[in-house]
């Protein structure tokens, strides 16, 4: 049975990722052009810098960025971990690594550039600077990626009922849809463009995701293991160490067995009890103050 988990597993991602990118490298790139449109410039022209600088900035590194630290650093200082560090850590690396090595290796051509073929390795970023690597898109990935992230954090951590849940799941929703929604409007990308770049921040989150939950998991075994491990007896230094139980009262000797008995009877006769000797009077040498 089909379920979420297994349509966004890492191997599904790539395999989607793979395709689209086949498709835009040959047959999409006609439905591309007949797609595209600077619709921003010609039906609202002076709505054109407002939505380039407020409803497109959300999902730059201006903006997700500087939440995701927020997140990070907040949840690794309640719960004294470095774990939610290391997750921001990783979605950075992951972007600059992956979704920027995929822009300057593809060198597809943006429509803002001089050359609107699409073509793959036709532009690149000396020739053309940012409109020469515009697949897979930035924004599209950071939208799936760094707040994909922050919210996966929140979740792992803060252990949300399922209301807050639903609300992490709407706010992503209409992150991604304003990210790729402002950029289509604006013209500034090829609709696959904006299609790679979901797929690829998704890949990127996926692994991300699979890797800490796998180092959890080890780590939890190997504290389970030295658990089953452990002796059953305490250590001696741990014997030392434990507070003395109530102190019980010394047995005393029974009268019949003490050395200096009380006087008995014998035959009749009441016993004389013996008579300390002199040497019994004398100090010991070795107890002398």
């Amino acid at each position: 049975m089909l379920t979420l988990r297994r349509l966004t597993s890492l191997p599904v991602l790539i395999g989607a990722l793979v395709l689209v990118t086949a498709l835009v490298a040959g047959p999409l790139r006609q439905v591309d052009r007949s797609l595209h449109g600077f619709w921003s410039d010609d039906l609202t022209p002076r709505w054109t810098d407002f939505l380039d600088q407020v409803p497109n900035a959300v999902a730059g590194q201006a903006v997700c960025l500087p939440v995701l630290l927020a997140v990070a650093f907040v949840l690794a200082w309640k719960h004294r971990t470095w774990r939610p560090i290391l997750v921001a850590a990783a979605a950075e690396i992951g972007f600059y690594a992956v979704v920027g090595g995929l822009k300057v290796v593809l060198a597809r051509t943006s429509p803002k550039a001089d050359d609107v073929s699409g073509r793959f390795f036709n532009g690149g970023a000396v020739e053309h600077g940012w409109y020469g690597i515009s697949y897979p898109s930035g924004h599209a990935s950071e939208a799936i990626l760094i707040y994909g992230a922050a919210a996966y954090l929140i979740v792992v951590y803060s252990h949300p009922d399922t209301r807050v849940v639903r609300r992490l799941a709407w706010a992503m929703g209409l992150i991604v849809v304003n990210s790729i929604g402002v950029a289509y409007y604006l013209g500034y990308h090829w609709p696959s463009d904006l299609i790679g770049g979901m797929l690829v921040g998704a890949v990127v989150l996926r692994a991300i995701i699979d890797a800490d939950q796998w180092m959890e998991r080890r780590r939890t075994a190997t504290l389970w293991r030295q658990l089953e491990t452990a002796p059953a007896h305490p250590h001696p230094s741990e014997v030392a160490a434990a507070p003395a139980g109530p102190a019980t009262a010394p047995t005393r000797t029974p009268a019949a067995t003490a050395p200096h008995a009380t006087p008995s009877t014998r035959h009749g006769v009441p016993s004389t009890p013996p008579v300390p000797s002199r040497r019994s009077h004398r100090r010991d040498p070795e107890l002398v103050p």
